[in-house]
């Protein structure tokens, strides 16, 4: 009888262990959790939605298509209407290829053809009859085409000019004459070859400019041959394109009117700022690999160059944007620097173009370097002037949603352009009429439109926002006029939406806070009922245990402001009055929202802590996204600063709200988390108990210049924010227990930064911390192995310091 009980015992023993959390599960390959849907896209005719999937936990995705008519209408919706059998079908390599190619197909303007790329060469279809013929079968690449001329053409780029392709007749014409100097070729003038700039040439144009100062015949010669070049510029056939010289710079952003009449570039002059190099020691060869990865902050930046190109007049122009409204601004923080007084202008460049459909004026998108202004100016191409559209102006940094990189914007008919601004300190869409100057706001409220897409029919505007709470998105539709809003979307979360070429169908990824993407599809309009197409993102053993609704709360800040947060508590009877707070990366990101979370490995293990008594914290602090332009920039000239007092906030809600020991609070995170974490241990010993930095950025004068530089401004002109952001300044600070994890070929936030770190902590005599390196991993850790030996070690932390 004892043995039978045994046995029984044994066995309960089993089924609860099955159900219980460890580090080593959870940091498996995530193969174990189940597969999530992703890279979404739909077939031309609107009847099959492609993704790839991986439900049978393969090496790698594959394709598989959804078909919403014909043989595959399948599946119920979620109000319980039989769709008929089957289901998602795994596509065949080459279906998939063909596919794939097709996503990003344009239209002409009626949508009655579409052209679209494969394997580098550009195909026509008819709408109506199907029938799809080669535009080009080459062995150079072709792409960005577009439909210009009454849809009679369709033009592309290749090899960096444009060709157009006659949908009639099926000639191909060459429309730009793009070219790089031959070597040599240019200046005569006769240098000594101890002369500056001839050190900076290559190897080939130094010995070429040798040449012609070593033979005099050779000079004479190419005089006689630059002569009848600029000679012929001018003096040729009018159907000869001209030849437009870009010199030794960068060729981008080439683009022509629908009109077909103008084409504009930009051209780009890199600056020679010195490369940081990260070695990777842990190579097949067996021999240290050095990788060149980026500058820092400071580093000299590139100049750019706007062009018009007439074809008609066969000549290019310079756009001048000297003129532009506050081009000498100088940012506050410079106004009472004397050395700084001297208003110049500021470099700028032209970050997108947007053509009416007439082809007859455009909107450029111009950004100053240090990116405070962004114009929006009209250009009349005949006369190359530029007029105000909209100024925005911001002391900290441009941004938000729909205005960062990937601006938003457009054309409703030839007068009415549409953009999204922060003007009221939310980024919202607006319509202004070209010829009036009126402009509307279309939305409005204290909440972000995150997404947006213009009907073909340009008569609504399809919207995601977050309007209903910071963590809770829909997906609406609005009249152009900013009239008639409705909701289309009906369930509590977050959505990735794809809509069919057809706007009759949206298919979408869909998630909850403990539940992972799933694909749905429902029809795009209001009261539609979803249909579930995939139901294998959670495994079953991932299903076997009962994963936290976290709560989403908000925290009272020391300044008034309040915090939003994740709230991880132990069952009743398991709380052991100690707490984690959890800092999110990136900064400039959203956690503490209604879907499922990428920082899925931490949820769970924000779980796993929960189970052994830990309450756990997930705040969405000062600098994250989701909030507005206020908070976006919240951060501004002092990281560490209300970044971290938010931190410091939610651990005095801890203590006087749940009952927490104040004596046994932890903190943790990674790359901006990490920066945080560094930043709490050295600058608020007190709050902290122990701490584990994961990749941080330890100095950020050694960080790069896009992100720092708008937060920062630059170390030579604004050294004040990075002395008192820069953890590696505070380093005496530290009193508890500290734990930093860095992988050794990370590219992002290089190794250098820790190692730079470990020799201050160890020159004063620190010897409360631990540093784990790991050989083979980046910024964002890959293999299995590496995110397990991390996570122990931070739970090991927190269970060593704790909870004794």
């Amino acid at each position: 009888m004892n043995c039978r009980l045994l046995v029984f015992f044994v066995f309960i023993s089993v089924n609860v262990c099955g159900q219980t959390l460890t580090v080593e599960k959870i940091m498996r390959d995530p193969k174990w959790m189940g597969s999530s849907p992703s890279g979404i896209s739909w077939s031309p005719d609107s009847r099959a939605v492609n993704f790839l999937w991986n439900p049978d936990k393969a090496v790698d995705d594959s394709f598989y298509t959804y078909y919403l008519q014909g043989p595959y209408l399948q599946g119920k919706d979620l109000g319980g209407r039989d769709l008929g059998g089957g289901g998602p079908v795994k596509m065949k390599y080459m279906d998939a290829i063909r596919a794939n190619a097709s996503a990003g197909v344009v239209y002409n303007s009626d949508y009655t053809m579409r052209v679209h790329i494969y394997r580098g060469d550009l195909y026509i279809t008819d709408i109506k009859t199907g029938l799809t013929k080669p535009i080009t079968q080459t062995e150079e690449t072709e792409f960005s085409p577009k439909f210009i001329l009454n849809n009679e053409w369709v033009a592309y780029n290749r090899n960096q000019n444009i060709y157009a392709w006659n949908i009639r007749s099926g000639t191909t014409k060459q429309l730009t004459n793009l070219q790089r100097p031959e070597a040599g070729r240019g200046s005569t003038a006769r240098t000594s070859r101890t002369d500056t700039a001839s050190k900076q040439l290559t190897q080939e144009q130094w010995l070429s400019r040798q040449q012609l100062e070593l033979f005099d015949v050779l000079e004479e010669r190419k005089k006689k041959k630059d002569g009848r070049i600029e000679f012929l510029k001018y003096n040729r056939e009018t159907d000869t394109l001209r030849l437009i010289d870009i010199g030794d710079k960068m060729l981008q952003a080439l683009d022509i009117a629908p009109s077909g009449n103008y084409v504009t570039y930009r051209l780009f002059q890199p600056a020679q700022g010195k490369q940081t190099i990260v070695p990777d020691y842990v190579t097949e060869s067996g021999f240290t690999t050095d990788l060149n990865t980026r500058t820092k902050v400071g580093a000299p930046q590139g100049k750019y160059e706007f062009y018009l190109y007439d074809r008609g007049a066969n000549r290019e122009y310079l756009v001048n944007m000297d003129s532009l409204p506050g081009i000498t601004d100088l940012p506050d923080y410079a106004k009472d620097d004397t050395s700084k007084a001297r208003k110049k202008i500021r470099p700028v460049y032209v970050a997108a173009i947007s053509w009416n459909p007439s082809g007859n004026r455009a909107v450029l998108d111009i950004r100053s370097q240090d990116n405070k202004d962004r114009w929006l100016m009209k250009l009349v191409p005949q006369t190359r002037k530029l007029s105000v559209v909209d100024r925005q102006r911001d002391e900290a940094w441009i941004g938000g949603p729909g205005i960062g990189f990937g601006a938003r914007m457009g054309w409703v008919n030839d007068n009415s352009f549409y953009f999204q601004s922060e003007a009221t300190g939310y980024s919202h869409l607006y319509l202004t009429d070209l010829n009036t100057n009126s402009r509307i706001a279309l939305t409005s409220g204290k909440y972000e439109v995150q997404d947006l897409v213009l009907s073909k029919t340009r008569k609504y505007f399809f919207l995601l926002t977050n309007e209903e709470h910071p963590g809770k998105q829909h997906w609406y539709r609005i009249n152009v006029d900013g009239s008639g809003k409705m909701k289309i979307t009906s369930m509590e979360g977050g959505y990735e939406v794809q809509m069919s070429p057809d706007e009759k169908w949206i298919a979408y990824r869909y998630s909850y806070i403990n539940s992972p993407w799933e694909l749905y599809i429902q029809e795009n309009k209001p009261g539609a009922a979803p249909r579930k197409i995939t139901n294998r993102a959670r495994s079953e053993e991932f299903t076997g245990y009962p994963w936290r609704e976290a709560k989403i709360i908000t925290i009272p800040a020391s300044d008034g402001a309040r915090v939003y947060a994740r709230l991880y508590e132990p069952a009743a009877g398991k709380k052991n009055n100690a707490a984690v707070i959890f800092v999110h990366g990136a900064g400039y990101l959203q956690n503490a929202h209604y879907w499922w979370s990428s920082y899925f490995r931490e949820y769970m293990f924000h779980n796993l802590l929960a189970d052994r008594g830990y309450t756990v914290l997930d705040i969405d602090y000062r600098g994250s996204a989701g909030y507005g332009r206020d908070w976006r920039t919240g951060i501004y000239r002092h990281m560490g600063g209300k970044d971290l007092s938010d931190h410091v906030d939610a651990s005095k809600y801890l203590t006087s709200q749940l009952g927490i020991d104040a004596s046994r609070i932890g903190i943790y995170g990674g790359s901006y988390g990490g920066f945080i974490t560094l930043m709490a241990l050295f600058t608020t010993p007190d709050v902290f108990r122990a701490g584990a930095a994961l990749r941080p950025v330890t100095d950020w004068a050694h960080y790069n210049h896009g992100y720092t530089s708008n937060i920062l401004n630059e170390p030579f002109n604004d050294s004040l924010a990075y002395a008192r952001s820069s953890p590696i300044n505070f380093v005496s600070g530290l009193k508890n227990n500290l734990l930093i994890c860095h992988g050794m070929v990370d590219v992002n936030v290089h190794f250098q930064d820790v190692v730079r770190l470990s020799q201050k902590l160890i020159e004063l005599g620190k010897d409360n911390w631990e540093l784990a390196v790991y050989p083979v991993e980046d910024h964002g850790f890959i293999e299995p192995s590496s995110w397990t030996d991390e996570y122990k070690r931070i739970l090991k932390l927190f269970d060593e310091r704790l909870l004794k």
